[in-house]
């Protein structure tokens, strides 16, 4: 990581880094309530089930700025909760006849495993609900003793008509607040828009003691609590999905404010939507794929890229084929990165120790991040670059009739760029723990899934093609070529020797049939 002390210094070409603020609906320039230090605090997940591609998006996003935040100088204390304490908790756990906090504390560990795969680095704080409970019967009770919250048979809500700026994050109306709540409509509310602090307990669901009487957290306290007990009431940033910004976090505003008066977030930051054939994913739509049924298929640093090769705030749409095409740019990272590392390690005695910067990805990265995390633009403009001057670099080198100077001046570009390269890698969270050799096979194990094929199988059809072009068959030989590339494995021929690498599969393109010609009848399904 970066000098800690770098977010203080002033230098004149530094660029001011913007965050999109939901609340003000723009751009704004960073600035932190204390010099060098962040408090940001994250909406986490509600451990019932293994999580999805939108929790995975939600975290990689947040994990993104926590990196890069990171790789500033700033000291970040990042606080990102598990909701243990939830009705799909206790339903499915009374359903399994399971305890519900073990239920919970099982998925919970289950979440942080896909994180390691994801590459996300684990947050400062991982608070959960039930070991709160303290923090939240207190503020609920200064709610109450500042008359913005009331009690009616042992439940508690919040009196909504009492804190007059409700909405200005979201610019919902009161009476929205309805539809987006996670219990029915209770007439015994003053107001419809008014939303739960406390439950009253009920027969077969956990509950603890409160000086209301026995009952649970309402949905929306618990962050509030968790993230006043971890970062103080005012902080700098707190995040989560689009999703959220209505009713979610436009009640903690209301009650974090009715609690404390000093109650302030600088910057609300939201993540677009994952959507399945333009629906939103999500569990209550059944429409949803987990982190691990994915990664089953696709290596999670390719599922990484794919996530932040799109804009954290940008809706993004599942298909199969954007993950294929990011698991050939990945492949095509770390084939870039083998090779010039495999070329400098022959080269090394050739190596300048006093190689100077040949081009300034660093000041671009820079550029791309600190306008709110724009790491698409810089994926496919200065990194792709980068890589192709890379690989233009090693061809030079393999030319025999380079002049000394002329090889020495590539080998120190060579070095340098691949310095470049793994430095913005390592902020993106995309440099592997591995060999490139390593993450290589596992990528061409995970498209050999794919292909529905075994190593044992690809090599004996290529065996069967090295004899067929043996042979001058070479509409056989190109068939089998063309074969191959429709399960998304490409074939490479170097001298007498194929080698492969996977590659987006290539759609047949459909028959030509004459005007007049009567088309082929359909084969069977059966």
């Amino acid at each position: 990581m970066e000098d800690a002390n770098r977010s203080t210094e002033t230098k004149e070409d530094d660029v001011e880094f913007k965050l999109y603020n939901t609340m003000s609906k723009k751009k704004e320039v960073f600035e932190p309530k204390v010099p060098g230090k962040v408090g940001m605090y994250v909406c986490g997940v509600t451990a019932y089930d293994f999580s999805h591609l939108g929790h995975a998006r939600a975290a990689v996003a947040f994990d993104l700025l926590y990196r890069y935040l990171q790789h500033l100088g700033y000291e970040v204390t990042y606080v990102r909760n598990f909701t243990d304490v939830d009705d799909k908790i206790i339903r499915r756990a009374n359903e399994s006849g399971e305890d519900f906090l073990s239920l919970s504390d099982r998925y919970c560990k289950e979440y942080n495993v896909d994180m390691a795969l994801l590459q996300c680095l684990p947050p400062t704080h991982e608070p959960r609900v039930s070991q709160h409970m303290d923090q939240i019967e207190d503020m609920i009770s200064q709610i109450i003793d500042k008359d913005m919250g009331y009690i009616v048979d042992g439940d508690v809500f919040f009196a909504v008509d009492k804190f007059p700026n409700y909405g200005k994050l979201s610019g919902q109306r009161q009476e929205n607040n309805r539809a987006g709540e996670r219990v029915a409509v209770d007439s015994r509310k003053r107001n419809p828009s008014d939303f739960a602090l406390w439950k009253a307990a009920k027969a077969g669901e956990p509950s603890w003691g409160s000086e209301w009487g026995r009952g649970r957290p309402g949905w929306h306290i618990e962050c509030s609590a968790m993230s006043k007990r971890y970062l103080s009431p005012s902080f700098d940033i707190h995040g989560g999905g689009l999703d959220l910004i209505f009713p979610h976090h436009e009640n903690e505003i209301a009650q974090s404010c009715a609690a404390w008066e000093d109650s302030h977030v600088s910057y609300w930051m939201h993540n677009g939507h994952v959507t399945n054939n333009n629906e939103k994913m999500s569990k209550s739509l059944a429409n949803f794929f987990t982190i691990r049924q994915i990664t089953e298929r696709c290596h999670p640093l390719a599922l990484r890229y794919f996530l932040i090769n799109a804009h954290y705030r940008s809706p993004l749409n599942y298909s199969v084929l954007q993950l294929e095409s990011a698991s050939e740019a990945v492949f095509y990272i770390y084939q870039t990165l083998k090779d010039c590392e495999d070329a400098l390690s022959q080269l090394q005695g050739d190596t300048p120790s006093d190689a100077e910067q040949c081009i300034d990805l660093q000041k671009d990265f820079k550029d791309k991040m600190s306008d709110d995390l724009n790491t698409p633009l810089f994926l496919t403009g200065a990194f792709l670059d980068a890589l192709k001057i890379v690989n233009n670099l090693l061809t030079m080198l393999k030319k025999k009739k380079q002049q000394k100077q002329e090889r020495l001046s590539s080998i120190q570009s060579l070095a340098q760029v691949e310095k470049e390269v793994k430095k913005v890698l390592d902020v993106l969270g995309m440099l592997p723990p591995y060999s490139y050799a390593e993450v290589l096979q596992q990528l061409k194990d995970k498209a050999l899934i794919r292909a529905g094929l075994t190593e044992d199988d690809l090599l004996r059809t290529i065996d069967e093609r090295a004899e067929a072009r043996k042979n001058k068959d070479f509409l056989r030989s190109d068939q089998i070529r063309a074969e191959l590339q429709q399960k998304g494995i490409a074939l490479m021929d170097i001298g007498t020797a194929t080698t492969w690498r996977p590659c987006v599969p290539v759609q047949q393109e459909p028959e030509v049939v004459a005007v007049g010609e009567p088309k082929p009848p359909a084969e069977s399904a059966e």
